[in-house]
């Protein structure tokens, strides 16, 4: 980017930069449509330019649409205007990250597998059945504890039926194909062995057959 563009969008970026980091509502971020009031109709490339900025503090401007699916090319104006726009981090959290800001392995682990659970049901699932598999991987009094803090801390939401759908945090912060991509490598390395396994479990019954014949 250009250092003269950069200085023609300054202003702009700094009012972009309030709008992104103080929080106004209840959930965080902002609204294209608010963005574009403030702005004017070239916001996006204002975004363009902070998040340019922001790279060098691995951080990132995030566009999450929220009441539509994603565009499957680039997104015209007015759907970016009815997409939500955050700033979350541009690399991963470090495990020593994570217990500073108080997530111990296991919560995380937990929240990683509630999430995935969700996304493979279709993105909603009945919170028994998400508890059930979380009480695979954690301690039972935990499970429920644990679903309560990824509600309260804005990764799900559960409506009335008990029913829980990812919230605003996961959409977020969460690249849910990368997760989905790391549960199912995890899942085969850990499976592979067995496999392995069950294959000389095979080949060693077939030789004492060979050698009692």
């Amino acid at each position: 980017m250009r250092k003269k563009t950069k200085g023609v969008y300054a202003s702009k970026m700094k009012r972009a930069t309030h709008m992104l980091f103080y929080r106004r509502h209840h959930k965080p971020g902002v609204k294209g449509w608010e963005l574009h009031k403030a702005l004017g109709a070239d916001y996006p490339k204002v975004l363009e330019v902070l998040d340019e900025y922001l790279e060098s503090l691995d951080l990132r401007v995030k566009t999450v649409f929220e009441e539509e699916k994603t565009p499957a090319e680039k997104p015209s104006l007015e759907e970016l205007d009815k997409a939500r726009f955050y700033v979350t981090l541009r690399g991963e959290l470090q495990p020593k990250e994570s217990k500073m800001i108080g997530w111990r392995i296991d919560d995380l682990a937990g929240l990683a597998v509630a999430i995935s659970y969700i996304i493979s049901r279709k993105g909603q699932a009945p919170r028994k059945d998400v508890e059930e598999v979380l009480s695979e991987k954690l301690p039972g009094w935990k499970v429920g504890l644990n679903i309560d803090r990824y509600i309260r801390y804005g990764y799900l939401i559960q409506d009335e039926s008990d029913q829980l759908y990812l919230d605003w945090r996961t959409r977020a912060e969460v690249d849910e194909k990368a997760l989905i991509d790391m549960l199912l490598s995890a899942k085969t390395k850990k499976t592979l062995p067995s496999e392995a396994s069950e294959k000389e479990s095979e080949d060693e019954g077939e030789a004492g057959e060979a050698k009692n014949e």
